[in-house]
């Protein structure tokens, strides 16, 4: 397996493995008034991130894209969350324009528990959204609450992923860990979620939920980085469990680019660390995603 010492030594990682790039589920674009925002939060390491985190990739949509697509990811998200009433709609509107027009990237949306979460999903879904992306730590609401069954309804019949940042790194309050989201789960068993960051800091029981639950994934999302791994380790026991869940199809490669401190590269490092094999490599940096999304491989796209 080639060194994965910086960014340009991503090719050579994935063409070692005989794949025809990396499909990344977890990567952020967002209008540009609203990343400011956000990179000024993790500038100031705001009360939900509670470490100093400098932004590594601070560049213009186009220059990132243009990075994404050098390293060889051919698929990727463009994830955002809305966290207060009245901006998710116009938040679709956005990132559904920003797939149209950019190869590669997953449509994408989010919701907001309002009376209208029903309809503009409805919508996202009409005008093909393929993946949808929530923040419980930053939003602060409970995932269960009323005014989203109808959502978490429409998500499930249309079996279209949901990101959901559920776990309680590195700030916990009290609509995240496993019981809330585990709680949408009950209500909607056919529910296909893919529980960010491993579901950090509770790992455990967010592996027994995708173990108990069809529909339920995790991604890799800065885990087995040094960054992460010094506030919230994965624990070692629990390895066993991630490899056996990779290789069931519910482990997907995830980045948080461009909101990351370190090199894109770390993430691949880490994630070969663990010495799993290339089978395991393969299904997480490529074919899990493949068969949720129906990849097009030639084209890097997603196809009907």
């Amino acid at each position: 397996m080639p060194r994965l010492l910086d960014d340009e030594d991503v090719p050579a990682f994935w063409q070692a493995l005989g794949l025809p790039g990396l499909a990344d589920v977890h990567t952020h674009f967002l209008p540009d008034r609203m990343m400011r925002r956000v990179w000024a939060h993790f500038d100031d390491a705001g009360p939900l991130v509670g470490m100093p985190w400098p932004i590594r990739y601070r560049w213009p949509d186009a220059e990132r894209v243009a990075h994404l697509r050098g390293m060889g990811v051919r698929v990727f998200s463009a994830l955002a969350y809305a966290h207060r009433p009245g901006m998710a709609a116009d938040l679709n509107a956005w990132t559904l324009d920003f797939a149209a027009r950019t190869p590669g990237c997953l449509p994408c949306a989010t919701f907001y528990p309002e009376p209208s979460a029903s309809a503009y999903t409805r919508a996202a879904l009409s005008s093909g959204a393929r993946l949808f992306k929530l923040h419980l730590q930053v939003a602060d609401f409970h995932p269960a609450d009323p005014l989203l069954d109808e959502v978490w309804g429409l998500l499930a019949e249309a079996q279209v992923p949901v990101v959901v940042y559920a776990g309680s790194g590195p700030v916990a309050h009290g609509h995240t860990g496993p019981g809330p989201f585990g709680a949408v789960l009950a209500r909607h068993p056919r529910l296909r979620a893919i529980i960010a960051h491993l579901g950090a800091p509770e790992y455990v029981d967010f592996l027994r939920l995708a173990e108990d639950y069809e529909g339920v994934a995790l991604d890799t999302t800065m885990m087995f980085t040094d960054f992460f791994d010094a506030a919230q380790p994965f624990p070692r026991s629990e390895l066993p469990r991630l490899h056996a869940l990779g290789e069931a199809g519910k482990v997907l490669l995830g980045s948080d680019f461009p909101n990351i401190p370190y090199a894109y590269a770390r993430q691949l490092a880490g994630l070969a660390a663990l010495d799993f094999g290339d089978d395991w490599l393969r299904a997480v940096c490529w074919d899990n995603a493949s068969r949720l999304f129906n990849l097009n491989a030639a084209e890097g796209a997603t196809i009907d």
